[in-house]
């Protein structure tokens, strides 16, 4: 019986020990409390927690008396201190999405993952930092100012989901939840060495939510091992009443199986195809070191039995990109309609937040989203750019089949994190920043951001793209080549 890590540790390596009453679920959330004072809120204040559960350690010690009255855990995430972003309401514990207009909002209901959670026995430890309603690919937020990267200090953890992701990485908690529209979970999983998966959107609930572009919007796992991540989307997938969108559920017949799947997993197994249209130019000096981490971990994958297809190629794919973005014709509409059914919300419209400059002001969207249209299909472009995420799909669906591939492969982000330095000169804005997570995002696909190595002491990932509903396949993937690969390299905090 090997001892406990509190560093590093797992749900299952968690529940081996307190089985073997090595550890408590008290005594694993005082760690995580503990490094949340010595490392967010002061030493290097990483900035990655928003409001800290005042209720997460009586949650926890309740949860021990439990299993020593019971001998069974409450659920599958029995005790586990989880990293939620701040844009799931959560009742009685502050929620800001990202804005200092919500600094005092408090929620009168949970949204559906956070009762999902519970229900499972997880404690909701701790609320993380987020852009301003989520609008960027960037940490900037006016209630936290910005998140810094645990790998290095002066540079971006990513945005949108970027204090989840520089959480886990820094060990603030367990696991932990994302939200990503068009890249949000993903990136900031590559920027911080971790495991990011997008699912289908609709295979996890979003009510309770605040949204952005409410078709593309899904929750969904930031998690160090794939282990983890298949075991948070065990508890989160499942048709909800409350969210239409999840009647997509009704597509797949692996809820409930995610973490089942993972035994006897192979990479051999699986096809994948190397998108070359998807790599920034070698010529570029910020996207050279990317490049080749990622080629470095595609010849890895070759040598180590993996069916790789070469060169393939989507024409264009900087117009099919822009033509399916639509975040600026539909944003503002969302947002409105979400702030409208809140009661108790301080704000109740889009244009009172960007009137009352109630934003990070490097939040450079929300410009574009406030001289967006009032009502999306009154644009000219809408329907237009609707047809074309459909178009795109089937493009990319069809690339794949001809050439008989089970995943698309290339960069997540084709730069490295930036510094802040870089962000407030505006070498790149929210609309230029070159991450391919957009790709899967506006075609509607599933996809997962995958730790590719270190590029000097930067964290690089590589994203998988499946097809529909692929959600299983790309973990199986995921979990052989992280047994394989041991590519987690915890920060040096």
């Amino acid at each position: 019986m090997s001892a406990f890590t509190f560093k590093e540790a797992t749900v299952t390596s968690f529940h081996e020990a307190l089985r073997n009453k090595t550890v408590t679920g008290s005594q694993l959330a005082e760690f995580y409390l503990d490094r949340i004072e010595a490392y967010n809120n002061q030493g290097p204040r990483i900035q990655a927690i928003v409001t800290v559960n005042p209720r997460a350690l009586e949650e926890a010690r309740e949860l021990d008396a439990y299993f020593n009255e019971t001998g069974e855990l409450k659920g599958p995430l029995h005790g586990v201190p989880v990293l939620v972003k701040d844009q799931a309401e959560t009742a009685g514990i502050v929620t800001t999405f990202g804005s200092k207009a919500f600094e005092a909002y408090v929620p009168e209901q949970d949204a559906t993952i956070i009762k999902q959670l519970r229900e499972a026995g997880a404690v909701i430890l701790a609320k993380t930092s987020m852009c301003d309603f989520a609008a960027g690919w960037f940490s900037f937020s006016s209630v936290t100012d910005h998140t810094k990267n645990p790998y290095d200090l002066d540079r971006e953890s990513g945005g949108s989901s970027a204090g989840t992701s520089a959480g886990i990485a820094a060990n603030f908690g367990l696991i932990g939840v994302g939200e990503d529209t068009g890249g949000s979970i993903r990136l900031p999983s590559s920027f911080n060495n971790l495991f990011g998966l997008r699912p289908t959107t609709g295979l996890i609930s979003r009510n309770g939510f605040s949204p952005l572009v409410h078709f593309q919007d899904t929750p969904g796992p930031i998690t160090r091992s794939v282990n983890d991540a298949a075991k948070l989307m065990d508890v989160l997938v499942g048709f909800d009443k409350n969210d239409a969108f999840t009647s997509a559920t009704s597509y797949t017949s692996d809820a409930g199986s995610y973490e089942a799947s993972l035994e006897g997993a192979a990479m051999q197994q699986y096809r994948i195809g190397v998108l070359s249209d998807a790599f920034g130019p070698d010529t570029d000096p910020d996207c050279a070191p990317v490049n080749e981490q990622v080629r470095a971990a595609v010849e890895w994958l070759k040598a180590s039995g993996v069916e790789v297809v070469e060169g393939l190629s989507i024409p264009d794919m900087a117009q099919w990109t822009e033509d399916t973005s639509l975040y600026i014709t539909q944003s503002k509409n969302d947002i409105n309609r979400f702030l409208s059914k809140r009661p108790n919300a301080p704000v109740k419209s889009f244009k009172e937040i960007y009137e009352g400059q109630l934003f990070h002001p490097m939040n450079d969207l929300f410009h574009d989203i406030n001289g967006g249209p009032e009502v999306p299909e009154r644009d000219a472009s809408y329907y237009r750019k609707r047809v074309r995420q459909e178009e795109f799909r089937r493009t990319i669906l069809h690339l794949m089949m001809e050439n008989g591939v089970d995943f698309l492969i290339y960069p997540t982000v084709r730069v490295l994190p930036p510094t802040r330095e870089e962000l407030y000169a505006q070498k790149w804005t929210c609309l230029t920043f070159p991450t391919n997570t957009v790709i899967a995002s506006q075609s509607g696909l599933p996809s997962m951001s995958v730790p590719a190595g270190f590029a000097a002491h930067l964290p690089v990932g590589f994203e998988l793209v499946g097809k529909p509903y692929a959600e299983s396949d790309l973990l199986r993937f995921a979990h052989a080549y992280e047994q394989q690969a041991s590519p987690r390299r915890e920060p040096a905090l």
